[in-house]
């Protein structure tokens, strides 16, 4: 099959996703700067979760981009990984509202790393789709930054759950900054491809 239909409809619900968050921030009442000051908790799960989708969204592009095709179980994969994303506004309203509490903290990390869970099994099903000589499964490798993500999730999961949620939310942040970097794996696999 061919994989515009499942990268237009991706583009669309991501620019959906990032819209319905930008909606939870409210507009203060007052003309001063201080009036900004309440709103620090709101903006913060914003600006990360939007860091976040766009990641999701650079990585999923690449991931694409060096693939040739995508079947039936590849288009459920990539609906796995949108269902859990589009849960992101939820829970980062949840956690910005109620300034990085224990629970809804708990709560954005258990998405984040069902997030990862998604897309792992979305990588998977397209290296079984192309396989295991593909050049994605050898731009994929052992997968070490992929691998890390679950384990600091787990990690701010953990801390969150001990009533160190600000001390998890940092866990969450560390992968963000992990992924800031483009996954250079994918972009040397589509150079291989066009050779």
């Amino acid at each position: 099959m061919e994989k515009n239909r499942l990268e237009a409809f991706s583009d669309g619900v991501l620019a959906i996703i990032i819209t319905i968050m930008v909606l939870e921030l409210k507009v203060p009442h007052g003309a001063d700067l201080a009036t900004l000051v309440p709103l620090w908790p709101t903006a913060t799960s914003y600006v990360l979760s939007f860091v976040y989708v766009g990641i999701y969204w650079n990585n999923h592009h690449h991931l694409l981009q060096a693939s040739h095709s995508v079947s039936a179980g590849v288009l459920w994969s990539n609906l796995l990984l949108l269902f859990w994303l589009s849960l992101l506004p939820f829970t980062t309203g949840w956690m910005g509202e109620n300034h990085f509490a224990r629970w809804p903290t708990m709560l954005y990390g258990i998405n984040l790393l069902a997030c990862a869970f998604a897309y792992h099994v979305l990588q998977d099903r397209l290296v079984r789709l192309h396989g295991l000589d593909s050049g994605l499964a050898k731009a994929l490798g052992r997968d070490i930054k992929g691998k890390a993500s679950i384990v600091l999730y787990a990690l701010g999961i953990a801390f969150s759950a001990a009533d160190l949620a600000h001390v998890g939310a940092l866990f969450f942040v560390a992968v963000a900054l992990m992924w800031l970097t483009p996954d250079r794996r994918m972009e040397n696999a589509m150079r291989a491809h066009d050779r």
